[in-house]
């Protein structure tokens, strides 16, 4: 089963939605995040949960 690294990243909010979008693309295209969960609070804000594939190395025995 593969593991996962979680970030969670809190837009408040005053940030339009093309911001939020620009935001959660970027950190897609740089460090390979993936949404996970997205929860729209009732005051207007958003709290995103992003994870990422953590990919585990085998030692190089010659």
């Amino acid at each position: 089963m593969p593991e996962y690294e979680f970030i969670d990243v809190y837009v408040p909010r005053g940030v339009s939605r093309k911001e939020a979008a620009r935001l959660l693309t970027d950190h897609a295209e740089y460090g390979h995040w993936e949404l996970d969960r997205l929860t729209l609070r009732r005051d207007g804000s958003r709290r995103v949960r992003l994870r990422r594939r953590i990919i585990r190395q085998l030692r190089a025995t010659w």
